[in-house]
């Protein structure tokens, strides 16, 4: 079979890399070609345009980028028809890829969408758009089949990619030695986010609260495909080292962490390390995304709890103060702590249903077949 697969973002990638690997195991015969990253082209796939071009973050970004986008958009239609697959696999990124969903759908294309958009978080009317551009939805989040219902939309919840990526994760036992960081001292995880915008907000706001407890050593995980210069106001000080792509060895050890919303809440709190979650944009972006939004938490963790199991400090709660308080009490209150690992315990066990990747091939295989 000729699939055509897209991932806009990062963790796509990595998602869609997986989900490749997986496939090929029930479909030894699989072409695969599309838009995506490094991981997809490991695994096989035939990437004509990397995602590190579609990083659109935002109403505001994306309004100054709609020419480009349109122009990506062009593109990934021509070649889908030059193509010919005999499936689309979307991979989140939703308004790009509804749009090419409805495109695949009138050519008469099956269409397959693995991690939907957060389509009960805000604009919900997506949620039509879904049903009637894809054959089937394949989600991560158990609470999302409930909200489809009323959709009549025909879903199946395949397990969570990242809980598959944590079990699979090998722990470096000389993480701490190599990076000459000491056993003596509390460690705090700082995962600042992958877009510029979070950076840019973020990165200063971390800088201040580590700058307040010098007592503590704090750890940032930096990405590679955003410029050093993001990450400057944490550079230089005495307490705070910056690591690239070792996230996952720097949760095995972490005492703390403070995090930006989005799938990062989730990882850390997968491999049970106590958090704050915080989330900062521009004012008016703030406006407009309070606006919109229709669900009570931002983090994963809370969401998939449906209570709060960790804070979440957002725009003008997210600030020196408030923030360092909440980090000295997740230290150092052991109560705190291990009320909010239960927590965590009970999150592992609602999501570990096998492979999500797994799962979502050998459904995809199963709906292609006759």
């Amino acid at each position: 079979m000729k699939y055509y697969i897209i991932a806009g973002e990062r963790s796509g990638d990595l998602h869609g890399g997986n989900l490749v690997k997986a496939l090929r195991k029930y479909d030894s015969q699989a072409q695969l070609r599309g838009f995506g990253g490094d991981e997809m082209q490991q695994a096989g796939v035939d990437v004509i345009v990397h995602y590190r071009d579609l990083a659109f973050m935002g109403f505001i970004s994306l309004a100054t980028s709609l020419f480009k986008i349109f122009g990506f958009l062009s593109r990934c239609k021509e070649d889908i028809l030059h193509y010919k697959p005999d499936a689309l696999i979307l991979i989140d990124y939703g308004g790009f890829n509804l749009r090419i969903a409805k495109f695949a759908k009138s050519h008469g294309m099956k269409v397959f969408y693995y991690i939907p958009p957060k389509v009960w978080a805000w604009n919900q009317s997506r949620a039509r758009k879904l049903k009637a551009y894809t054959d089937r939805v394949f989600s991560i989040l158990p609470f999302e089949l409930e909200f489809y219902k009323q959709y009549k939309l025909q879903a199946d919840y395949v397990g969570n990619p990242v809980l598959d990526a944590i079990k699979g994760h090998q722990i470096d036992h000389n993480f701490l030695t190599r990076l000459g960081i000491s056993k003596d001292k509390k460690l705090v995880a700082l995962l600042p986010g992958s877009r510029k915008l979070e950076l840019k907000l973020i990165v200063p706001l971390m800088a201040e609260v580590a700058a307040a407890a010098p007592q503590v050593q704090f750890v940032v995980a930096t990405v590679n495909n955003l410029p050093s210069e993001l990450y400057s106001a944490l550079q230089g000080k005495p307490n705070v080292r910056l690591i690239e792509g070792e996230t996952y060895n720097l949760l095995s050890y972490a005492d703390a962490a403070i995090v930006t919303s989005g799938t990062a809440t989730l990882e850390t709190a997968l491999f049970k390390v106590p958090q704050v979650v915080v989330y900062k944009t521009s004012s008016l972006e703030y406006l407009i995304v309070k606006s919109l939004i229709k669900v009570k938490f931002i983090s994963l963790v809370n969401l998939i709890a449906d209570k709060e199991v960790v804070k979440e400090m957002i725009q003008h709660t997210a600030n020196k103060d408030l923030l360092g308080a909440e980090l000295l009490k997740l230290l150092n209150d052991n109560s705190y702590n291990s009320s909010m690992k239960t927590e965590y315990e009970r999150l592992y066990s609602l999501l570990d249903t096998g492979s999500a990747s797994e799962n979502t091939a050998r459904l995809i295989t199963q709906h292609m077949k006759p």
